[in-house]
């Protein structure tokens, strides 16, 4: 039994560890893959993820993630010795993977240098971050402090290789993601400016000698499957309109750094078909069946919840539990397993009975 003299205990030992971390001087604070909000993460589920593949599936020596999102699934597959293959058509993830799973050389002291130049630069001048997220999105500090760190590593491109590049943009991208004034997406910022905390770049903490024999793609899905095979691949589509373009596109503005013309309250880039899904739309069902139907592998597992009609509009689902099992039965036998979860709901719907559903299709045919 827990009492509540445990839950004060494991609070404290919990608020200890932060505070300790916290008060490391900040070049030896490192950058964990997992350290970002983002809709529909899989990392309180990477246990019942592995426990299924493990009891479950044989000889699996490689996977392909191929809607990466955060990564923290091929991170978890990586970190126990498998190859991995990780795919996402958004910009800003797939630096991340170039930052967490290359295993192309990279000047570590260097790169600390630059984190450290640019946590100590005081910018003052407005630039495109500034103007136009300002006081809304950032305080006017760190907006201006964002947009300068992002020119100067555009500015020395010609200094880094791709991946030392990926990296400082990457710590870009998180840095901004714990000071921003959004509840983890932004599709919207709060009216109350309340994140005032300054802007601090870490260094991202990798370990490139997992890193051998790993394969990184911005690509669509349903084309890259094509071209790829390994023993298992590991699917989590959106399955709802939650357009992950729309929710991050100004993540992917300061990662792909054209600095277009943005539209609406929300200043969007006016043009996001590029990270456009069709998974978010009526085509989901269409397109999941040609993505089962051109995969090459020994093992399909399908993350899902089921959220059907239980939640607000943009919630729903796109394509049923009973699509899935159908669609994956036309590669091999299916097994079904779930655990409770906790569903995403911005707040405000009240979700009973959510559930996190595997599906697991060993591939005969």
């Amino acid at each position: 039994m827990w009492t509540e003299q445990h839950v004060k205990e494991i609070d404290s030992i919990i608020r200890k560890k932060e505070d300790e971390q916290l008060s490391l001087p900040i070049m030896e604070q490192k950058l964990q893959i997992n350290n970002r909000r983002y809709l529909g993460s899989k990392y309180k589920l990477l246990e019942f993820i592995c426990k299924v593949v493990r009891e479950n599936c044989t000889s699996v020596s490689s996977v392909a993630d191929i809607f990466g999102g955060t990564g923290v699934v091929a991170d978890r597959f990586n970190k126990e010795g498998k190859d991995i293959i990780v795919n996402d058509i958004l910009y800003s993830n797939y630096l991340a993977y170039l930052t967490w799973f290359s295993n192309e050389k990279v000047n570590i002291t260097k790169i600390e240098k630059l984190i450290k130049f640019f946590n100590e630069s005081e910018p003052t001048e407005d630039n495109y971050v500034s103007i136009n997220f300002g006081g809304t999105y950032f305080t006017e500090y760190n907006a201006r402090k964002i947009g300068y760190v992002r020119e100067e590593i555009e500015k020395m491109s010609d200094e880094l290789n791709a991946r030392e590049k990926a990296i400082l943009i990457t710590s870009l991208i998180y840095a901004m993601d714990k000071v921003a004034n959004t509840v983890g997406h932004y599709d919207a910022y709060r009216r109350k400016l309340d994140s005032i905390k300054e802007i601090k770049l870490l260094m991202p903490e990798f370990n490139d000698g997992l890193n051998n024999g790993n394969k990184i793609f911005k690509e669509d899905a349903n084309e890259l499957v094509r071209k790829i095979s390994a023993d298992l691949i590991y699917i989590d589509t959106p399955y709802n309109s939650r357009q992950y373009g729309d929710a991050y596109h100004l993540l992917e503005n300061i990662a792909e750094w054209e600095k277009p013309d943005l539209v609406g309250v929300a200043k969007k880039m006016i043009d996001r078909s590029h990270i456009k899904s069709d998974y978010c739309t009526m085509k989901a069902t269409s397109a999941f069946a040609d993505l089962i139907s051109n995969i090459k592998g020994k093992y399909i597992l399908v993350s899902y919840n089921n959220m059907a009609q239980k939640g607000v509009g943009r919630s729903n689902a796109k394509i049923s539990s009973e699509e899935i099992v159908e669609i994956l039965e036309t590669r091999g036998t299916v097994e079904i397993f779930e655990t409770n979860f906790q569903a995403y709901t911005t707040g405000k719907t009240n979700i009973d009975d959510h559930k996190e559903i595997l599906y697991l299709c060993e591939v005969s045919r």
